[in-house]
């Protein structure tokens, strides 16, 4: 009854059908077809796309000095080579979407169509592409200096305040290949043995595909044995380090017997961002405060910042960008780096760090100089305070690298490091600059 009220007449239900017969029709993907498509390289990306926004700068660019260097010429025979302005462009672009292999951005100029489209049909393979990218590292901070002039000129950067900071990346260096001075001898010994025995091989068989397997197995000798002198140098500088450390004072610990790398002899084990200790390069940069872009890039292996704000600014007084004011962590507070910049007329913004003693940080003290004395009275004041802020910002440069992959570096060297970085900084350069021209049309 109480059903009735609830439901009232329901439909009568259809009796179940019986089953159909046959097999049922479908659509099956039929991959071994041939098809033909006619297809417009040009409209493979956007009007706004950020490939065109790179391919439009690097037209601009004056590349002549990369174009001298091809033999291929109009009046002799020869292959004709691949476009530097290509090779750049496709850089840039595989910076901005963090593709850092060589080989990857072969494989992508083939089946992404951003990178097709910057190809228009040229083709590239990974050794051109490695080969360039290490090679072109005085152009690359040639137009890092001219784009940072062309927005200074146009008044989209200031360059009178500067903010310096320092990022730890991983170098291509495993922990495990760092070897103390009695194992590095060891090594260099029979690398040195195998070299010379695979040498004498190659002389006594003239017989060609055994000579060619032979003249392999030595260059790989040869190739492993000039890296482990790279590591005994590095480990002589290692110890001439610590021993000038010491004369000094030291610092309270007692240090382990050195280590240097037989993969990477530049890189040193530093402490990272997780508190963790691996192989990794100090990439120290500076930038205008505010405006997230970079004036001035150096790779140092030195994992304290403490003696790197001097060298920045030597760096960027030879580059004719000494600013009126420098930004930096607490990191780099050092007294003597302070009073040198003092001297050279750039006021330094710095937190200055708590004492053991409890006594007030912005208080002078007998050994400040002059400089230490104008320092810790400006950091003191609101106005130095609320300057302070800004270099904050600079930290958003890092940032964007981490999302652009730069991780591990690819390569191995403190100069080949140093021409992926300053890869890193153009593509930043460009990308912001566009940006900030953008938002002032």
């Amino acid at each position: 009854m109480a059903g009735d009220v609830l439901f009232g007449e329901l439909p009568e239900q259809a009796k179940p059908q019986a089953a159909r017969q046959g097999a049922p029709r479908l659509r099956e993907p039929k991959r071994d077809q041939v098809e033909l498509r006619s297809m417009d390289i040009d409209s493979l990306i956007g009007e706004d796309h950020v490939a065109r926004v790179l391919w439009a700068y690097v037209q601009g660019l004056d590349l002549s000095e990369l174009d001298n260097r091809i033999k291929a010429r109009s009046d002799r025979p020869g292959h004709p080579a691949t476009s530097p302005r290509l090779l750049l462009a496709l850089w840039l672009y595989a910076t901005s979407q963090g593709v850092g292999s060589a080989r990857a951005l072969e494989r992508l100029c083939n089946s992404h169509d951003a990178y097709r489209w910057l190809c228009g049909g040229v083709s590239v393979n990974y050794h051109t592409l490695a080969d360039f990218r290490v090679d072109c590292a005085v152009l690359l901070d040639r137009l890092l200096s001219e784009h940072l002039a062309a927005l200074a000129e146009a008044g989209l950067v200031d360059l009178d305040t500067l903010a310096q900071d320092g990022v730890r990346i991983r170098a291509n260096a495993g922990t495990s290949s760092f070897r103390r001075e009695a194992t590095l001898d060891k090594h260099l010994a029979t690398a040195h043995a195998v070299v010379e025995e695979l040498k004498r091989e190659v002389e006594a068989h003239p017989d060609a595909s055994n000579r060619r397997v032979r003249a392999a197995k030595e260059r790989a000798a040869r190739e492993r044995h000039a890296r482990l002198q790279a590591a005994q140098t590095a480990l002589g500088e290692i110890k001439q380090k610590r021993q000038q450390l010491e004369d000094k004072g030291g610092n309270g610990k007692k240090p382990k017997e050195p280590r240097a790398s037989t993969t990477d002899a530049d890189a040193r084990v530093m402490k990272m961002a997780d508190a963790g200790f691996r192989p990794a390069y100090n990439v120290q940069v500076a930038s205008a405060a505010g405006e997230q872009i970079i004036v001035a890039v150096t790779v140092e292996n030195n994992g304290s910042d403490r003696v790197l704000m001097r060298p920045m600014l030597e760096t960027l007084r030879a580059a004719g960008h000494l600013p009126q004011r420098h930004l930096v962590d607490g990191g780099f507070c050092n007294a003597d780096e302070i009073e040198w910049a003092h001297r050279e007329g750039v006021e330094v913004f710095c937190p200055p760090t708590q004492s053991k003693s409890g006594a007030d940080p912005y208080l002078p003290r007998r050994s400040d100089g002059v400089g230490a004395a104008a320092w810790r009275a400006r950091m003191a004041s609101e106005a130095g305070k609320a300057q302070y802020k800004t270099r904050t910002i600079c930290e958003c440069i890092h940032a964007r690298w981490r999302n652009w992959n730069l991780r591990q570096l690819p390569v191995r060297g403190i100069e080949k490091v140093r021409a992926v970085v300053l890869c890193y900084a153009l593509t930043n350069n460009i990308l912001q600059g566009h940006r900030l021209a953008a938002a002032a049309a």
